[in-house]
């Protein structure tokens, strides 16, 4: 190993959140809400505020976007917090 490659730090790639970060749990408890007939609110949650009207003005499209729901809305939670995060080098002590 060089002399030089020896001074230098380590580093960790970490992701660090800039902004709001959501709950997967809480994301499915307002998609709940779906069954007694207030579709969408798992989108206002999210801030997905257009998709959360269409949803409330058409029953969650009509039961087939709840059913897209049931299962995307975990990695639309997960994207929606790596939106709000950014990625840092951080050194390692």
């Amino acid at each position: 190993m060089s002399e030089s490659n020896q001074n230098q730090p380590a580093y960790q790639i970490v992701r660090v959140a800039t902004g709001r970060q959501y709950s997967v749990g809480a994301a499915y408890a307002w998609f709940c809400f779906t069954f007694i007939g207030l579709a969408g609110f798992q989108h206002f949650y999210l801030g997905n505020y257009v998709r959360g009207v269409l949803w409330l003005f058409t029953w969650g499209l009509f039961g087939i976007g709840s059913v897209y729901d049931l299962f995307a809305l975990a990695a639309d939670t997960v994207r929606r917090n790596e939106r709000n995060s950014r990625v840092v080098a951080m050194p390692v002590e």
